[in-house]
């Protein structure tokens, strides 16, 4: 089923209109025809099975058939913090993060960061970027577009994550699993999870010092050396499995 995504002032009593884009592909590239039926969710993460009903000038005009609950959202916050890397990596993190269930995707810029995007060539990239987690979203069946925000300074990004419930910070010279043990603890429905990832070159040992400080936990990832797309993929797994797991012990508990 096809998936599109609306704002709230487009669904009016048991209508929602589609338009712009959305409505260019759903009708010269999907050619949907009247009484096809497509999933459509609402900036509160609502989901709707509609069918195509009529159209006007400006939109498509689906009639709501059933309101659905909602069971593709992880129970907590996720907040990916990835330092920026070289070439197409940073499509490849986006598209796996959303299918993963990340809230918020910030591209930092750190000290061994080498891609440096001047004010004209970020915006570019951050309309590619969102576009990129809006096709990951429709294509998982998420209920919810992650945001992905402007790039930002380390410093600022360790602070941010530092104010979250538990923030981690994968790091190379971390020895022991025991510490990532330790944070998957803290994984639970309804805190904010931050997960701070460094570029190719890692990260210099005063950042990490500084996250420290700020709150954010440093823990490692095993014996190996990851790339940082792996390594993203990797901690995001964890706190994916981790929450659903809780979810699903909170709720026989409950």
């Amino acid at each position: 089923m096809h998936h599109f995504f609306v704002k709230n002032n487009d669904i009016e009593g048991e209508s929602i209109r589609l338009s712009g884009p959305d409505r260019h592909h759903a009708e010269d590239v999907l050619r949907l025809r009247i009484g096809e039926e497509v999933l459509i969710s609402d900036e509160d993460g609502r989901d709707y099975r509609c069918s195509l009903a009529s159209s006007d000038e400006e939109s498509l005009i689906f009639e709501i058939s059933e309101r659905l609950e909602s069971d593709h959202e992880l129970p907590s916050e996720v907040w990916l913090f990835q330092g920026l890397p070289k070439s197409d990596k940073m499509e490849l993190i986006i598209q796996k993060a959303t299918e993963l269930g990340v809230s918020h995707i910030v591209p930092v810029s750190t000290k061994n960061t080498v891609v440096q995007l001047d004010e004209k060539k970020a915006a570019r990239k951050l309309r590619r970027w969102q576009a990129i987690a809006e096709a990951a979203a429709k294509q998982s069946k998420r209920s919810r577009i992650p945001k992905v925000h402007e790039p930002m300074s380390f410093r600022r990004a360790a602070e941010l994550a530092g104010e979250f419930e538990v923030s981690v910070i994968p790091y190379e010279d971390e020895h022991g699993i025991e510490s990532l043990c330790e944070a998957i603890v803290g994984f639970i429905p309804g805190r904010r999870i931050g997960v701070i990832i460094g570029p190719e070159g890692g990260f210099d040992p005063l950042e990490v010092r500084y996250a420290k400080s700020r709150g954010v936990l440093p823990v490692s990832l095993g014996k190996r050396i990851l790339r940082t797309e792996t390594a993203a993929i990797a901690m995001l797994s964890m706190v994916m499995i981790r929450l659903e797991i809780s979810e699903g012990v909170f709720s026989e508990e409950g």
